[in-house]
């Protein structure tokens, strides 16, 4: 088994402030032990909040990154605090959801990358964002993403 190579993250193992803004959030990545071989990588993140950029009350989202590595994987604690700087930041829900997917895909080039950001209502309308590089690459198991449309209670 191929050991990772850590040695060139900032933030693992340190103590680290939450950034102040997704644009100054840093993202690290790791090389991929198993490069060469077509495997998913799923993050759920079921809490995800933003701001609403009209009236800076708190939105709510459920995220799934689903992503086939290249060379690169993206360190989760890094995906963390990136993530946790959207909660003091005003987008729309479009805006959050494909800025998300276009920052992962920058850092790693990935061979295919979706997301699909599941956000709760605002204004009584549920607001769902879905984007991907292009066709799920042959040969992958892709699961559902397993989040249902939202109905309210019960």
């Amino acid at each position: 088994m191929a050991e990772t190579d850590v040695s060139g993250l900032t933030q693992l193992g340190a103590s680290v402030a939450s950034p102040q803004s997704p644009e100054t959030a840093v993202l690290e990545r790791v090389p991929a032990s198993n490069a060469g071989t077509r495997y998913v990588v799923r993050f759920t993140a079921p809490e995800f909040t933003s701001l609403c950029p009209m009236t800076g009350q708190p939105d709510f989202a459920h995220i799934v990154i689903d992503y086939v590595p290249g060379d690169w994987l993206v360190e989760s604690k890094s995906l963390k605090l990136f993530l946790h700087a959207f909660r003091n930041h005003g987008a729309f829900h479009e805006d959050c959801s494909i800025y998300i997917a276009k920052r992962i895909v920058e850092l790693l080039n990935p061979e295919w990358l979706r997301i699909g950001a599941y956000w709760y209502p605002r204004g009584g309308i549920p607001i769902d964002v879905f984007w991907q590089t292009g066709p799920v690459p042959e040969g992958v198991w892709l699961p559902d993403q397993g989040v249902p449309t939202y109905r309210g209670r019960g």
